[in-house]
């Protein structure tokens, strides 16, 4: 029988801590979930940890091994390979209090047409919501407009319909970088969708000190043709002046890394990054700076 909800988790040398993802599912008040494990390259111990899981037979697992090529890879993968109706990031160091499926599974049932999902909270293990939560009067609401519109802070957990994942383009893979923010794609969906709003605790995060999160500055500057591919989406569909113009700031720093001036043409707002160069070259400096070895 296929389950409602894909649980998916592109890890990379995780095995340390990935059993924090294991045992939170395994507690689920819920088992309407299976749980797709990318392997994106890990040289440790996990594919022998998720086989030992899977021998257990507590929760349904699939596992699929991939080279290396960062956690965006990974989500491209796993929109291949999903087959439930819903599916529900968590990375691998995090975890999901022991009712999420059950919320989940409660609030996509009969879910209306025009959203893409829903948007629930994340918070620490001793339950404080990241940032702050999202406004009781909101029926519907998207992504982006969260932040820009409506003053929300920190990370949210998404959960969407799976057919939706997977019609909209894929993350794009640029060689020798690793890094694509995976707002992009959420930026894309925002477009046609909106997302429904559930005041619920999804996740339970702890950022790492290799994660993404606590390495801002030397992803950045690793990743350039990454970081421009989203800082192109918000001067696109940016919902004001000032996002725009903030991200046609980070994109003349981006351009400074690789210096390709396509980068600049596919925007198609030369007049904006005109005016955002002097204060893209401040940042270019600035990050150099910040990621001096």
């Amino acid at each position: 029988m296929i389950k409602k909800l894909t649980v998916f988790t592109s890890t990379f040398n995780r095995a340390y801590c990935l059993h924090q993802v294991y045992d939170s599912l395994c507690r689920q008040t819920s088992k309407d979930f299976e749980w797709l494990v990318i392997d994106d390259g890990s040289t440790d111990q996990t594919r022998n940890l998720v086989a030992q899981w899977i021998a257990e037979d507590v929760i349904q697992i699939i596992y699929h091994y991939k080279e290396n090529g960062g956690m965006h890879t990974g989500h491209n993968k796993a929109y291949e390979l999903i087959q439930t109706e819903f599916n529900v990031c968590i990375d691998s160091d995090d975890f999901m209090p022991d009712d999420a499926v059950e919320i989940i599974i409660k609030e996509t049932a009969n879910l209306d047409p025009q959203y893409s999902g829903i948007i629930g909270l994340d918070a620490t293990k001793d339950r404080t919501i990241i940032g702050t939560k999202i406004p009781d009067y909101l029926t519907h609401c998207k992504l982006n407009e969260l932040y820009s519109k409506h003053g929300v802070k920190g990370d949210k957990k998404l959960v969407y319909r799976s057919s939706i994942t997977a019609k909209y383009p894929a993350y794009p893979e640029f060689k020798g970088e690793k890094f694509v923010p995976l707002d992009y794609k959420c930026l894309l969906i925002d477009q046609d969708y909106d997302l429904k709003p559930v005041n619920e605790i999804l996740c339970i995060v702890e950022y790492q000190l290799d994660g993404s999160t606590l390495n801002i500055f030397k992803q950045y500057r690793k990743n350039p043709r990454g970081f421009a591919v989203s800082r192109q989406s918000r001067i696109l569909y940016g919902s004001s002046f000032q996002e725009r113009f903030k991200n046609a700031v980070h994109l003349v720093s981006s351009f400074l890394f690789v210096k390709d001036r396509a980068l600049f043409k596919q925007t198609g707002k030369p007049i904006l990054v005109f005016l955002a160069f002097p204060f893209g070259l401040l940042l270019n400096l600035y990050v150099r700076i910040k990621t001096q070895s």
